[in-house]
């Protein structure tokens, strides 16, 4: 799974208690760090010389192995139940820790059918005394699909993946800092947030007014060695046969000095005033900009939309590919099931199934908001088929933080329009419309290739603490780890 911040970090707890077998619990404490390791996971872990064989099962090596994840400053901490495990001490961890990361627990299953005389585990009951531990200090915890197994099984390693996923997006969007370029346009009320909500949250928004953008592009030289470098990318990532030399050293330009500015002030993100005061006061659009920024997990959205950006974010932060804003565009006309997800033509390069072309912004130029000449630089194409994971955050003057979320489909269908966009398929997609209208979300979605949903879906509900929708949940608006989702 790639991702710019590299290695992720992961407290290991094995959960031991004294009078079973110490020999069975080091066997399983030594397989769930190599299965963490496999997993590229640098394993923070007590060494059986700090503690008895590198376990943790009184107040005192509690207090060690709390100072060693919070010295370390781990991202997640796995908690495993190598036999029943000492729930006192997990709970001490946690608690001393004071971290506030995602916590997986599990259990080891039985090496034998139960006999007398045989050296047993117990974790299966074990782990319910230590979720209630938790539960009694206030600690949020996620459980796999399959929770005692042995670290060496398939499940594992899905659940660990899983796992991996949450703590990347969690830890992402509580230390994320977007730049915000320029304003909303002034129709655009669905795009307004409330800074300060979201700087609670975690996001911090860094602001770039759109003059200093303009100014800073035009200042840039034809001869510096970025510009004519992105300029040479730029004839390679689409087809620019179609609009003019001038445009694309404007995009070079504009494009260079965004990335010194992302650089510059260590951005995740971006939410780019796109048009039209762009297109009047520089000459070119934003698209092909925004489109390259993101397929390289940077990503960019449209209207200065922070809070689509946000999303955008966590739909990187959970897939590792690239992420797209789109308008919940058109219901097809013999289809209740299939929507056309657009937009004018920002979508990175890796959703295309065909090489992209750089056109016109075909709405601006036929209404008559600009004229051809400064009006280009969209990247347009079809969609490759695919799954999809969709992932919209919201947030109304009162009450918490929302997101609805979907997984879909992404198919070839003979329905044409312009700009960059694809047919997806979505599974109640009825119901689910009717929750984006009643529990007031705008017309912005995220997208990213894979199924995320249940990743995103513990990410922002159980540890962001967001009220969750999408079209088949039973309890509308309630944290509940059951999902249809395949991801």
């Amino acid at each position: 799974m790639p991702v710019r911040n590299g290695k992720i970090r992961i407290g290991f707890l094995p959960a031991h208690r004294g009078f079973f077998s110490p020999e069975l619990a080091s066997s399983m404490r030594a397989e769930t760090i190599r299965a963490l390791e496999h997993h590229g996971v640098e394993v923070v872990v007590p060494s059986p010389e700090q503690t008895k064989v590198g376990c943790v099962e009184n107040r005192r090596e509690a207090e060690l192995c709390a100072e060693l994840f919070r010295q370390h400053r781990v991202q997640g901490i796995v908690v495993g139940a190598v036999n029943f495990g000492d729930e006192q001490s997990v709970a001490w961890t946690i608690r001393l820790a004071q971290l506030d990361v995602p916590i997986l627990i599990f259990g080891c299953q039985e090496e034998e059918i139960l006999r007398p005389g045989l050296a047993r585990r117990d974790s299966f009951c074990g782990l319910l005394s230590i979720g209630e531990a938790l539960r009694q200090i206030g600690a949020r915890y996620s459980v796999g699909q399959r929770p005692i197994c042995f670290p060496r099984d398939q499940s594992f390693a899905q659940d660990l993946d899983w796992f991996l996923r949450v703590c990347r997006v969690v830890q992402g969007i509580r230390q994320a800092r977007y730049g915000q370029v320029g304003t909303r346009p002034d129709a655009f009320w669905t795009c307004r947030f409330d800074e300060k909500r979201l700087q609670r949250l975690g996001p911090t928004t860094v602001v770039l007014d759109l003059s200093e953008l303009i100014a800073g592009a035009e200042k840039m030289s034809d001869t510096d060695p970025m510009v004519r470098a992105i300029g040479i990318q730029l004839r390679q990532y689409a087809d620019s046969s179609a609009i003019s030399e001038s445009a694309i050293l404007r995009s070079a330009k504009l494009e260079a000095f965004l990335r010194r500015w992302v650089e510059e002030n260590g951005l995740d993100a971006l939410a780019i005033q796109c048009w039209t005061s762009i297109q009047h006061n520089y000459g070119v659009c934003t698209c092909a900009t925004m489109s390259r920024l993101g397929d390289e997990g940077i990503p960019c959205a449209c209207e200065a939309d922070i809070l689509g950006t946000l999303s955008m974010h966590a739909c990187w932060l959970a897939s590792g590919s690239p992420a797209a804003l789109a308008d919940w565009n058109n219901l097809h006309n013999q289809d209740d099931e299939l929507v056309n997800l657009w937009h004018c033509g920002v979508f990175p390069k890796a959703f295309a199934k065909t090489q992209p072309r750089y056109g016109r912004h075909e709405i601006m130029v036929s209404s008559g908001g600009a004229p051809e000449e400064l009006a280009l630089g969209t990247v347009e194409f079809v969609a490759k088929p695919g799954p999809v994971t969709l992932c919209r955050v919201n947030l109304e003057a009162e009450g918490p933080f929302k997101a609805v979320l979907a997984e879909g489909q992404i198919e070839d269908n003979p329905a044409q329009t312009f700009g960059a966009y694809g047919w997806c398929r979505i599974p109640g997609l009825q119901r689910l419309y009717r929750d984006v209208l009643l529990r007031h979300f705008p017309h912005h979605v995220a997208m990213t290739q894979g199924q995320v949903g249940n990743v995103l879906w513990e990410a922002l509900g159980n540890y962001l603490g967001m009220q969750v929708f999408h079209a088949g949940q039973e309890t509308p608006g309630l944290y509940t780890p059951r999902l249809p989702f395949g991801g």
